[in-house]
């Protein structure tokens, strides 16, 4: 039986991967009387007074909703709502599985900026964090803008921040163990997309000098005709000299090649004409820029794509579960630029210098201390720049993390 047989065999066999499971007993009239009248009017009565403690009384405390319209679904395109779902689904158990996250998987019919922007803030009152997913550009850019200004609670296109921050570490790993500095290495990034222009921000707030984003129409320059608004602020922090031309020709001397684009686009010859040491990842999902075989056939130091069959796997799943975790222990009311910046080195950090190896630059998904690792940094840098609405240690947020995920087991 191949991969589509037995995908199709399971969710058909489990109607898919989600399902309600009380956290209460319900068995006797006392228990009743508990979980709903007349003893449920007591935290409602409570919570009027003070909507913050709804974060304390109600689920909502450890639940997000996973928003999308399903016009950029991983892969596959705009295949609408409906069939977006089994994808929103798989989000919400990586959620659990990965952060003991509660996430509830919302599909939107509709493709209109302002309907999402108002369906989603309507929903706040539910949820301590939107996960936005699968969104086309440049909408996603506006939508995550404009809810990011009038909603409480974190709002995170995972898609842009979550594969930036994911890609971040990687590179972070790479250079580390090639002896090279973010700040002075020669980095290409293929793709202005979401992601790419995501990945472009992160790296020049991270210190990267020397940065050159390329799309289909070559390398990005201040002034450049036709780009969006994220692409021109890309385009005047990067390429300070300004060069023109194609992917082939900005390769050429580079240290660090970043592909979100298109499969196969990183030729033998492209990896070949880049400087020693050289460290490739290829992004492209399901089909990478280059295969890790590939790659380092062409001479590539360092290689990693987004695919599990392969070494250094760059993977959301190693991001989203903690940050949301970290953002919600400490009731933050937005995911900012620094909580980002302290979950990539969070992750990047965990492999010591010592046993930093070609193919071990980044920790693999299934590494147990990655979520509470995360988790504890991305609370600190809430708690640091005033957007917690409560303080802990946190180191108390790693131990209970890690503590949730075991009982989990």
């Amino acid at each position: 039986m191949g991969i589509r047989e037995e995908a199709i065999e399971l969710h058909k066999q489990y109607q898919g991967k989600l399902g309600v499971v009380s956290k209460v007993p319900l068995a006797s009239r006392r228990d009743l009387s508990l979980a709903y009248t007349p003893g449920v009017a007591e935290p409602c009565k409570d919570i009027k007074e003070n909507k913050d403690l709804s974060f304390e009384y109600t689920c909502r405390g450890n639940m997000v909703a996973i928003v999308s319209d399903g016009t950029r679904v991983l892969g596959l395109g705009d295949i609408g709502p409906e069939a977006a779902m089994p994808v929103m689904e798989g989000k919400a158990v990586l959620f659990k599985v990965f952060g003991d996250v509660d996430a509830v998987p919302i599909c939107l019919d509709t493709k209109e900026p302002a309907k999402i922007i108002e369906t989603v803030r309507l929903l706040q009152p539910t949820f301590a964090g939107i996960n936005l997913e699968d969104l086309s550009s440049p909408k996603c850019y506006d939508i995550e803008d404009e809810l990011k200004k009038i909603m409480d609670i974190p709002v995170f296109h995972d898609d842009q921040h979550g594969t930036a921050i994911a890609a971040l570490s990687a590179v972070i790993g790479g250079l580390r163990f090639v002896k090279k500095d973010i700040r002075t290495a020669n980095i290409v990034l293929n793709g202005a997309g979401a992601a790419g222009t995501a990945i472009g921000r992160l790296l020049v707030r991270m210190g990267a000098e020397n940065l050159t984003v390329v799309d289909m129409q070559g390398a990005l320059y201040d002034g450049m005709p036709g780009l969006n608004r994220i692409q021109e602020d890309l385009a005047r922090n990067t390429n300070k000299a300004k060069r023109q031309g194609s992917l082939v020709d900005m390769a050429k001397g580079a240290d660090v090649l970043i592909g979100v684009s298109a499969p196969n686009v990183f030729t033998q010859e492209i990896i070949a004409s880049m400087n020693s040491d050289a460290i490739v990842f290829g992004l492209a999902n399901p089909v990478p820029e280059t295969s890790y075989e590939a790659a380092k056939a062409a001479g590539a130091r360092v290689a990693g794509t987004g695919r599990s069959d392969a070494p250094n796997q760059v993977n959301n799943v190693t991001v989203f579960p903690g940050v949301f975790r970290g953002a919600m222990d400490v009731r933050a009311r937005q995911i900012n630029e620094e909580m980002k910046v302290a979950a990539v080195y969070a992750i990047a950090n965990l492999i010591d210098e010592q046993d930093l190896r070609e193919d071990y630059v980044v920790p693999d998904a299934f590494d147990p201390r990655v979520a509470p690792a995360v988790a504890a940094a991305v609370a600190k840098a809430a708690m640091e720049t005033g957007v917690a609405r409560i303080q802990l240690d946190p180191e108390v947020v790693r131990a209970n993390t890690a503590a949730r995920l075991q009982a989990r087991g």
